[in-house]
């Protein structure tokens, strides 16, 4: 599947730096796709990419996206429409909304480019802002119209989720020569008056002569009563350690996976990632990262290092150069470089009461069939590190304070029906709860289910002791072979308690129809299931029949946000990959939680 359709990067280089191209040796030289050519199926010769198309390493859908480009797959199976006749479940299903426009989805040429998917939302009073990978991108001339040629969209609420503008792609004015490639994370920050957005994604060099980073966008909310964003250029917030070879064209370690999470009392901005190396020796299946940023006090104002909420400034990024990078900020769990099992899929969670950071991460996803790692557990690894250690600019600690590890039953081996990379994912998602001094990790489990359940395991906070005995089960039906996929959770809500969101074939179990349930009001120390789950989407997607040229089709993560409101209570916004107009789309519902 991976060797079909490789070629966006390379491509890139030729078109956009001719000169480049001279330089190169004969037998690369024959992998590279001119200006002047079709599109073929060439790869992109980057190390990372070689063990993505062989199978030996599995990454993220940005990564897909920058490595082997569009990925044409369409429908093998037909929509039955007679599973629709069956009876809706009340709850979100009265307000789902495509948070892009269809229209933004066609070319400066004219063509339409099937492929919006993968989501991550944050809210903030009335407004709300959506991301998503956009394969427009890769039809798109630099520069285009709203930033057509970026390969991560967003899209912007003013009226609480009711309805969205496609804002296109981030601002970016070195397109050219660097671009953003997806696994967009959205987050969200009030302070001074002023509502913020930060917008994070992979951002890779397209010429070879440079380090691949990741960079976010800081977005301002200009309200009135036609309300938009203000945006910045690319702020660097982790930059490749890396680099073999010399410019013009050199392999920089490959940076994936990012995703945000607020320190909103200290004015702290973390992004999570994993970093490939090129090298055996500097972590080539991947280690785990922490950037940090200061995005100002708690009044708006310059924070330690200078930074403010419209314009953050960020450690490891702002040391990058082209000829030298930097050390990572904070290095959160270091690569196998033992029996080379591969870390990937790190999400983050801050403390609000006390700073800390937590991030968990799926440990020997893929490998688990390869060499040594056959032998090694398959766990979700959780790691704290206290507010202390996250000093700026510099970390004061070479490492997290305290580890622990949750075996689980990877779905990595399983082909799920209508999921176009095949296999599946577990990564983890996190959550802290100070009312109920936890810290909570949500992923799909194959112990009981082989198409998996949605399993929740609890912790104390600093100490990471379990606290359930077993995980517990969020799916309330037990129909075996049903599939319950890629969980969302980010933040708890107004009383400490979890609502976690995730695709869902409950309705029709032996079939590509999903859904997307909830569990709501979940307390973090229960043991039992929750009695009720509740349905998020009104049409359930076949994904059987539906076309994409990205892969994987509908993304390898959801999510969900609670937005707290001021006289107490809380709102759930949910986001995921919706295909009922059998291509994929960002779809969004929103419900009053407790």
């Amino acid at each position: 599947m991976h060797a079909n359709g490789c070629e966006m990067i390379l491509d890139r280089f030729c078109k956009r730096s001719a000169g480049c191209c001279r330089f190169l040796p004969l037998a690369l030289m024959a992998l590279l796709v001119t200006a002047g050519e079709a599109r073929a199926a060439t790869p992109n010769n980057h190390p990372f990419c070689k063990a993505l198309a062989t199978g030996k390493l599995h990454a993220s859908s940005g990564a897909e996206m920058w490595c082997f480009g569009p990925q044409p797959n369409g429908p093998n199976a037909t929509l039955d429409l007679r599973t629709f006749a069956q009876p809706l479940v009340v709850g979100f299903a009265s307000n789902n909304v495509d948070a892009a426009s269809l229209s933004e989805d066609i070319t400066p040429s004219g063509g339409r480019a099937a492929g919006q998917a993968e989501t991550s939302i944050a809210a903030a009073g009335p407004y709300v802002v959506e991301g998503w990978n956009d394969s427009t991108g890769f039809f798109s001339p630099c520069p285009s119209p709203d930033n057509k040629e970026e390969l991560s969209g967003f899209g912007f609420s003013s009226n609480g989720g009711k309805s969205f503008t496609d804002l296109g792609g981030p601002p970016n004015a070195k397109c050219a020569t660097w671009l953003y490639e997806g696994d967009p994370s959205v987050e969200a920050y009030q302070v001074g008056g002023s509502t913020y957005f930060y917008y994070s994604s992979i951002y890779a060099n397209v010429t070879g002569t440079s380090y691949n980073a990741i960079a976010l966008t800081a977005c301002q909310v200009l309200p009135g009563p036609t309300a938009t964003l203000s945006c910045s250029e690319p702020v660097i917030a982790g930059a490749s350690t890396q680099c073999l070879s010399s410019p013009p064209f050199r392999f920089c370690s490959f940076l994936d996976k990012d995703f945000m999470t607020i320190d909103k009392a200290r004015g702290r901005l973390y992004i999570s990632y994993t970093e490939f190396g090129v090298t055996s020796s500097h972590s080539p299946d991947g280690q785990i990262e922490l950037a940090a940023c200061d995005i100002g006090n708690a009044l708006g104002g310059p924070g330690p290092i200078g930074g403010t909420p419209a314009a953050p400034v960020c450690e490891n990024g702002s040391a990058a150069s082209a000829t030298k990078p930097p050390r990572p900020y904070f290095i959160v769990a270091p690569g196998d470089n033992v029996n080379f099992c591969e870390r990937e899929g790190a999400y983050p969670a801050a403390d609000p009461g006390k700073g800390d950071v937590y991030v968990a991460h799926e440990y020997n996803w893929g490998t688990d069939e390869f060499g040594a790692c056959e032998s090694v557990p398959h766990v979700e690894e959780v790691d704290f590190t206290p507010n202390s250690c996250l000093t700026l600019p510099t970390a004061s600690c070479s490492g997290p304070a305290a580890t622990t590890s949750i075996p689980i039953v990877s779905t990595d081996l399983t082909e799920i029906p209508g999921y176009n990379r095949g296999i599946g994912n577990d990564f983890p998602r996190i959550a802290v709860s100070d009312a109920h001094g936890t810290v909570s990790v949500v992923w799909n489990d194959e112990r009981s289910n082989p198409q998996a359940d949605i399993l929740l395991q609890s912790l104390d906070l600093v100490t990471l002791s379990p606290v359930q005995s077993a995980p517990v089960k969020l799916n309330n039906d037990a129909h075996i072979g049903t599939l319950h996929f890629l969980p969302g959770l980010r933040n708890v809500d107004a009383n400490g308690n979890l609502n976690v969101s995730w695709y869902d074939r409950r309705r029709n179990p032996n079939s590509g129809l999903t859904d997307v349930f909830a569990a709501l009001d979940v307390n973090p120390r229960t043991t039992s299931t929750p009695t009720s789950n509740t349905r998020v989407t009104n049409v359930a997607t076949d994904w059987l029949s539906v076309g994409s040229i990205i892969v994987p089709n509908f993304g390898d993560y959801t999510d969900n946000f609670i937005d707290l409101l001021p006289g107490g209570g809380s709102t759930m916004y949910a986001a995921w990959s919706d295909g009922r107009y059998n291509i994929p789309q960002p779809f969004c519902a929103h419900e009053g939680v407790k």
